[in-house]
C-alpha cells in the first residue's frame, strides 16, 4: 500500500474550525472535516485578524477608478490596506505550505466570484473579483493548489485539487533530498498520472530528469518543479485518462484471455459515456496488477493520487445511501 506524506493547508477559519463568520456562525464542510485526519490544517480569519471582531458589520469590495477597495458600509471603513498588510505578513510566517481551502465569494477569502460594487452604500453588484487576502496567496504562490470550500463539493474539482495537493506535498520531500536517484524515483512512478495530464510535458519533464547538461541538483529540482505546476494546471480530459488506461492494460496483453479483454473494454465504453466513474475500470486494471505482479505498474500513482479514505461516491449512487423505499 502507497504511504502518503502529510500535506500542510491553510484553511478559512470559519470552515469547521472557529464561530467566526461575519454572522457568528461556522460553515460546515464534510469535505474539509474529512481531511482533518489526513492534513495538517493552519486555519486563519484575515477579518478577525484586522481587529474586525464576530459579529461584525459585513465588508465588501468596491471599484472604481482609483482601483479595487475593501470597505465596511456600515463604519465607513476602508481596511484595504490593513488586509494587505496582514495577508503579506502572515504568509511571510508559512515556512511549509502544501495549499489552500478558503472561503466561497468571502470579500477576503473568495477565489474568484466574489461580488463587485460600485460603491458601498448601492445595492446590486457590478461584476466579480478575487478576494482581498486570496490575491496575496496568488501573487506569493502561484501554481499552488487553491480551492475554495463552494467548489470542493464538485467531484472532478476536488479530485484535482486532491491529486495536485498530495502530488506537490511528496515532491517537496524530493527536492529538499537534492538527491538526483529520488528524483528519477518520483518521476518514474508519477508517469502515467502526468501522461494522463500531458503527454508532451511528461517527456519534457523525461529530458529535465536526464539532465543531460549535468546541472547541479537544485537547479534541476527548480527546473522539474515548474514543469510539474504546468503538468498539474488543469484536470486531465477523460479522453486523456482512456488513453493512460489502454497503455497500461498492455502491461497484460498475454495473460488475458478474450473474455477479461472484452470485459475491461466494456468499463471503458461506459466510462466514456459517462455511465460510471474512472474507479471502474482503475479497479480492473488494479486486480490484474496484484495477480500477476506487475511491477511497473504497481507504484503508480495514477492509480492512488490520494488516500483512498478521501474518494468519495454520491451516496444516492449506492446501495448504502439512504433507503428510497421507506
Amino acid at each position: 500500500m502507497r504511504s502518503f506524506v502529510t500535506p500542510t493547508v491553510v484553511v478559512s477559519k470559519c470552515i469547521e474550525f472557529d464561530n467566526c463568520r461575519w454572522n457568528g456562525k461556522i460553515i460546515a464542510s464534510h469535505i474539509v472535516n474529512q481531511l482533518k485526519g489526513f492534513v495538517h490544517f493552519i486555519p486563519v480569519c484575515p477579518e478577525m485578524e484586522i481587529g474586525l471582531g464576530v459579529p461584525r458589520d459585513a465588508i465588501r469590495i468596491v471599484g472604481g477608478k482609483a482601483g479595487e477597495h475593501l470597505v465596511q458600509p456600515a463604519t465607513g471603513r476602508d481596511v484595504s490596506d490593513d488586509m494587505t498588510l496582514f495577508a503579506d505578513s502572515f504568509l511571510d510566517t508559512l515556512r511549509h505550505v502544501d495549499g489552500f481551502i478558503l472561503r466561497n465569494k468571502s470579500p477576503s477569502c473568495g477565489m474568484k466570484d466574489v461580488r463587485l460594487y460600485a460603491g458601498p452604500d448601492t445595492g446590486g453588484s457590478i461584476g466579480k473579483t478575487e478576494g482581498f487576502f486570496s490575491r496575496s496567496v496568488f501573487a506569493r504562490f502561484p501554481g499552488m493548489p487553491v480551492e475554495d470550500d463552494g467548489r470542493l463539493r464538485n467531484m472532478r474539482i476536488r479530485d484535482h485539487f486532491l491529486t495536485r495537493l498530495y502530488t506537490f506535498s511528496e515532491f517537496k520531500t524530493v527536492q529538499a533530498s537534492e538527491r538526483m536517484n529520488e528524483l528519477v524515483r518520483f518521476h518514474s512512478e508519477n508517469k502515467l498520472m502526468l501522461m494522463a495530464h500531458s503527454q508532451k510535458l511528461q517527456k519534457e519533464m523525461g529530458r529535465t530528469v536526464a539532465n543531460q547538461n549535468r546541472l547541479e541538483p537544485v537547479m534541476v529540482m527548480e527546473q522539474y518543479k515548474e514543469q510539474l505546476a504546468r503538468a498539474l494546471a488543469q484536470a486531465p480530459r477523460y479522453t486523456a485518462n482512456i488513453n493512460v488506461l489502454l497503455h497500461a492494460s498492455g502491461y497484460f496483453r498475454d495473460g488475458l484471455n478474450h473474455e477479461e479483454k472484452a470485459f475491461f473494454l466494456d468499463a471503458i465504453q461506459k466510462y466514456r459515456e459517462g455511465r460510471v466513474s474512472i474507479c471502474a475500470p482503475k479497479n480492473i486494471l488494479k486486480a490484474w496488477i496484484v495477480r500477476f505482479g506487475e511491477e511497473n505498474l504497481n507504484n503508480q500513482t495514477f492509480f492512488a493520487p490520494y488516500p483512498d479514505q478521501l474518494m468519495e461516491l454520491d451516496p444516492l449512487d449506492m446501495d448504502r445511501g439512504r433507503d428510497l423505499w421507506t
